[in-house]
């Protein structure tokens, strides 16, 4: 029989989620005990954390590196003429970024962001269309690599603009998978390109071709946004997708009836389709108890951080959490779990990582927080937080480590 190697960091004096007294055992930067009785495992350095709460690293699964002002020069929000509309605030969007800071450098402040505030896993939706070609992707990817050691990243290739109605995009989504995407997008195949099946053709060939995961955008409303849903789920089943495809925003959801919402979340549930939301603003969002409580996996993300769609966002995944959970009226501490849940565990398993969370086997990402468990932590969103990655501190107190990095 094989025995477990002698780690060489011991994580000691440290609280689960559950606020257990608990050590945390590396090697190699893999937890190789977990538990009380990993506090007796020889280590050459040894780490007490002061009985500060461990957490799994978060996971950002919605986010827009290509287009956050974030670190730029303020600027003002530009309301639409007339109520929300996709097409118009996609014509304010191109607008702003033509005169924003080099998208680099942008990019790389809303990165650190969302490091320091212990994101360990994201999915950031790029841009792929007829107006901007593959030249967004190629930035973000290049960004991407720079940061590998601080976070792993997963690039979806965004038809901001629409497929058909934006001639050349097909092509240059499929391209998108030389350059670097992980995932193919798709956006409103109703009410913007105004063909679901067209759009779920292109859409799901891609897929298809290249052996990739799917993530919509959907802000369709009420009967509308439960159609495309429906056709959504109908094209994964079809194709053996489940696990495989998501539907960030899925307004629709949080405008329909009680029963209606049972009967969607049954076909996304047994479909294996996942619900993205960040609770936003003023408009309904899907109703996540429901959907959890049928077997729906929700799971959240920042979405915009400063940019032309809103001003707000803070990379704060755990203050996400909070959002969610204070919008949606959570308030026991299993249901503080489940708002937790979303943005950690939930998140990995939409993403489709598997090799996450405070497992023995699983890589030593985690963040230190001062609460004594999950509920207080997500009420109490406290800072500045200690995250570390492979077992070493990326970031000490708030500050991103950029030397070489220790335990």
């Amino acid at each position: 029989m094989s025995q477990r190697p002698t780690p060489d960091i011991l994580f000691r004096n440290l609280r689960l989620g559950d606020g257990t007294p608990s050590a945390i055992a590396v090697f190699d930067g893999r937890i190789t005990a977990i538990g009380a009785g990993a506090e007796a495992s020889p280590a050459t350095n040894v780490i007490d954390l002061g009985g500060a709460l461990a957490l799994p690293g978060f996971v950002e699964g919605h986010i827009h590196l290509d287009t956050s002002f974030y670190g730029d020069a303020w600027q003002p929000h530009v309301p639409c003429t007339a109520g929300f509309d996709v097409r118009e605030r996609v014509a304010i969007q191109h607008r702003n970024m033509a005169v924003a800071a080099p998208m680099e450098q942008r990019a790389r402040n809303q990165l650190e962001l969302c490091i320091t505030n212990g994101s360990a896993e994201m999915r950031s939706h790029v841009m792929v269309d007829a107006s901007v070609g593959l030249k967004s992707l190629d930035t973000i990817a290049a960004v991407r690599e720079q940061y590998r050691d601080f976070i792993n990243i997963q690039l979806v290739a965004f038809p901001q603009s629409g497929i058909l109605t934006c001639p050349g995009t097909m092509e240059l989504l499929d391209a998108a998978f030389d350059h670097g995407a992980d995932v193919i997008g798709g956006l409103d195949p109703a009410s913007f390109d105004r063909d679901v099946k067209g759009h779920l053709d292109v859409v799901f060939r891609i897929a298809e071709k290249r052996g990739v995961p799917v993530d919509f955008h959907l802000h369709e409303p009420d009967m509308m946004g439960v159609f495309s849903i429906e056709e959504i789920a109908a094209r994964t089943r079809a194709l053996g997708m489940q696990g495989k495809v998501a539907i960030s925003h899925a307004y629709s959801l949080g405008d329909i009836p009680a029963d209606t919402v049972r009967r969607a979340a049954d076909i996304l549930a047994e479909a294996g389709v996942a619900i993205m939301t960040n609770a936003p603003g003023a408009r309904a969002f899907p109703p996540v108890l429901a959907l959890r409580e049928a077997g729906v996996t929700v799971f959240s993300g920042s979405d915009n951080i400063r940019d032309s769609w809103w001003p707000y966002g803070d990379g704060d995944m755990l203050g996400r959490a909070t959002m969610i959970g204070y919008r949606s009226g959570l308030l026991t501490d299993d249901e503080l779990e489940a708002a937790f849940d979303i943005v950690t565990a939930n998140g990995a398993r939409a993403l489709g990582v598997t090799d996450y969370g405070l497992e023995i086997g699983a890589p030593a990402n985690f963040v230190v927080v001062k609460a004594a468990h999950i509920p207080e932590a997500v009420v109490a969103v406290p800072k500045p937080r200690t995250v570390y990655r492979n077992g070493k501190c990326i970031v000490r107190d708030g500050i991103l480590q950029r030397g070489p990095l220790n335990p």
